[in-house]
């Protein structure tokens, strides 16, 4: 049994730091780097792709709505062209800053407000995908499993992963509790721990009403944001490893 290990990361503002990536990196098997809309600039993407080539890190692009205010968290009205264009600006600018390190690619992941947005909504998603296409068609397409950015890129034949979060509560209906709501982010590390082996083993999760739901999995993911990321990756790491569980890039398998 597998699993892809994601964090989303590169995610500074200036001189304000909102994670530790260089503790968390060795930990993680793919990771999702900002790429200037929401958090991040040129040196911090630089210096994210050397951490994760270091450490032999897959990496991808996380491209957000323009909202460094409200860290992408924020949504906006755009127009799907809109949102295609701005999808294609921060993931070329990446890819190319990676290949000036001679690294490439393996990912897209939408960020916050974008990424739910295209989870639910099938103009967006359209347009997410669409940007990834253009670019490289040989990226693999991060999306909420279940949702409608899966069903897009599959439908445009891109490689898609579904994702599951280890310390984020679901509703009922597979969709993420909001950020808005009390619980959103799980603070108990036994409960991520938990939930992560749950849905990595046996494919299922508690939602926050108590119903059971069954969902696919490629690749697990845990925020370099949360309280103690990086106590729970090296958690999450020796629970999988006491589980039989190999963690692996989607690239390696």
């Amino acid at each position: 049994m597998r699993i892809d290990l994601n964090a989303d990361v590169g995610e500074s503002l200036d001189a304000h730091t909102l994670a530790n990536d260089a503790a968390l990196m060795p930990h993680l098997t793919s990771a999702s780097i900002a790429c200037g809309f929401h958090a991040g600039n040129p040196a911090v993407m630089s210096a994210t792709l050397a951490l994760a080539k270091e450490h032999g890190v897959a990496v991808g692009a996380h491209p957000s709505f323009p909202d460094q205010i409200g860290f992408g968290r924020r949504d906006f009205e755009m127009a799907p062209q809109e949102i295609e264009d701005m999808v294609v600006y921060q993931v070329g600018a990446l890819a190319v800053m990676a290949k000036a390190k001679r690294m490439r690619l393996q990912h897209v992941k939408p960020h916050g407000a974008l990424y739910v947005r295209a989870g639910k909504d099938p103009l967006i998603a359209e347009a997410v995908t669409r940007a990834v296409a253009a670019v490289d068609r040989s990226l693999m397409l991060f999306g909420l499993s279940g949702s409608a950015l899966i069903s897009a890129g599959q439908d445009y034949g891109l490689t898609t992963v579904a994702e599951v979060f280890a310390d984020r509560a679901y509703e009922s209906d597979g969709s993420l509790v909001s950020r808005k709501k009390p619980g959103a982010v799980i603070q108990d590390p036994d409960q991520v721990v938990k939930q992560a082996l749950n849905l990595v083993k046996e494919r299922f999760t508690v939602a926050v009403d108590g119903s059971v739901m069954q969902l696919d999995r490629d690749t697990i993911c845990l925020h370099g944001d949360t309280p103690g990321a990086v106590n729970l990756a090296i958690r999450l790491r020796h629970a999988f490893d006491d589980a039989d569980v190999q963690v692996l890039a989607l690239g390696k398998r």
